[in-house]
């Protein structure tokens, strides 16, 4: 777990201006909805005026942000803009020119830095597994290979690899890993302690994705760009990138699926998305860096669901509290109820004596381990020890969650008897996904919470660092 220094002031929502009422109640609207958090931080006049972490998730803990890796990666291609060795007009064909196919088109040639910035290749939906299936050890060359139905720069389609390419230009023109890069000019002189990066098989990370971070330091990354880039005295992002990263570049079509997105069709930047109020950085399962300049305001939120809700919440619960400022039982009421957030631990009896064996059932789409693997409950202490075959190890606490780390990243599990059946949650706790393992009558389930998007195998999301072929869907 980190223990990096605090990054930035705190204050009482009072102090600072900011309602803990309304605060209040974009946690009841939250638990309302049932939305499932993790984290949230709250920013104002740059004081943190509220933060929480549902147990088990906790402040020191990094969060795989997913997407939201995009936002940090633009900041990259900022920074090299700003030395002068990149340019919004530099074509991937140039920069890159060992992964250009030898067929590629007209308009392969033609896309620029821009385009992958603003995702507005020409392509009309994610390329990343068609360049991938394409050229399985080159997704440069891979995407160069996808077909553009459009013109480049008329329409947003939102596409991974585009910023997947982005990280290696940035690598190629800076000669820096993109991880060591955003440490040395970014996370460091902010004193963000630990930022951990999942990456390809061939070490490269995945620049789209992958980026592990606390709390505090999206919520700092937020505030750094309400700054204009600004940390102290150090301007650390040109105010000018920030300024164009953070506009719209491009409109954005409703998602096909017709749900409601309210906040992702309000146009495009550079790797951020416009919003009802000011911008913001997203990731999957709801991991979100919300900023608002015109109330000086930032929202950094982990969880496992869809931030759509979590937004709404945030506009409509919380924004109208912002230059407000109730009573100091209001605010220690709230801090009392940050305090004691949680998940709730699998409910059911000890039963100390009892123990099970089971083959475990993979038929299910979400698997999380492969089928006939020997599934063993031995208590122990309170709690349990769960052997899966010879894959690994897992303690379980009983109305606790209990951390142990078989394959290197750490596992947080809570269990119970269920009547003749054992039950437990097995938080991945440094991603949004938790799986459920059910045991009873010789036979047992492992099945994800939400599946992560680099795939169901549980044995590769406990390993450090995850490496992989970005299976993203």
């Amino acid at each position: 777990m980190s223990t990096q220094r605090t990054l930035l002031p705190r204050s009482t929502p009072a102090a600072a201006g900011m309602s803990s009422r309304s605060i209040t109640a974009l946690l009841d609207r939250l638990e309302a909805r049932a939305v499932e958090c993790h984290s949230l931080m709250v920013v104002h006049h740059g004081h943190v005026v509220a933060e929480g972490w549902w147990a088990p998730y906790s402040a020191g803990r990094p969060h795989l942000l997913y997407s939201l890796t995009k936002s940090f990666t633009s900041i990259a291609v900022g920074l090299a803009i700003a030395d002068g060795l990149l340019s919004l007009d530099d074509r991937v064909v140039d920069v890159l020119p060992e992964h250009v196919p030898a067929d590629v088109s007209e308009q392969g040639r033609r896309l620029t830095v821009h385009h992958l910035l603003s995702m507005t290749t020409g392509h009309v939906e994610d390329s990343l597994q068609e360049a991938w299936r394409l050229e399985p050890s080159d997704l440069v060359k891979g995407f160069l290979r996808v077909r553009f139905p459009e013109p480049e720069g008329t329409r947003h389609a939102y596409d991974n690899a585009t910023t997947f390419v982005l990280a290696r230009m940035v690598e190629r023109v800076t000669g820096r890993g993109l991880p060591e890069l955003l440490d040395e000019r970014l996370f460091q002189p902010m004193g963000v302690g630990h930022a951990e990066w999942d990456r390809v098989a061939s070490g490269a990370a995945f620049g789209f994705h992958g980026l592990h971070l606390t709390t505090e330091a999206v919520a700092a990354f937020g505030e750094l760009l309400r700054r204009g880039g600004l940390w102290g005295e150090r301007q650390l992002v040109p105010r000018a990138w920030v300024g164009l990263a953070t506009s719209r570049h491009i409109d954005c079509r409703p998602f096909e699926d017709g749900s409601i997105d309210a906040d992702f069709s309000r146009g495009y930047g550079y790797q951020f998305w416009m919003a009802r109020h000011g911008y913001h950085g997203h990731g999957a399962f709801g991991q979100q860096c919300v900023v608002v300049p015109s109330h000086d305001l930032v929202v950094a939120v982990t969880a496992q669901g869809e931030a759509q809700a979590v937004l709404d919440a945030v506009w409509e619960c919380l924004l109208p509290g912002v230059g407000q400022s109730d009573d100091a039982g209001d605010d220690a009421i709230l801090a009392d109820r940050l305090r004691r957030l949680s998940l709730a631990p699998v409910p059911g009896s000890a039963a100390p004596e009892r123990s099970a064996k089971a083959r475990l059932d993979a038929s299910a789409e979400d698997s999380a381990l492969p089928d006939g693997t020997a599934v063993i409950v031995d208590p122990v202490d309170g709690g349990w020890l769960l052997r899966f075959g010879s894959l690994l190890t897992v303690e379980a606490g009983h109305g606790e969650w209990r951390e142990s780390s078989p394959l290197g990243r750490p596992v947080v599990a809570t269990g119970a008897w269920q009547g003749d059946t054992f039950v437990a949650d097995l938080y991945v706790i440094t991603t949004p996904h938790r799986v459920r393992l059910v045991v009873g009558a010789g036979t047992a389930t492992a099945t994800w919470s939400t599946v992560p998007l680099t795939g169901p195998d549980l044995t590769l999301h406990l390993r450090s660092p995850l490496m992989t072929r970005p299976d993203v869907a």
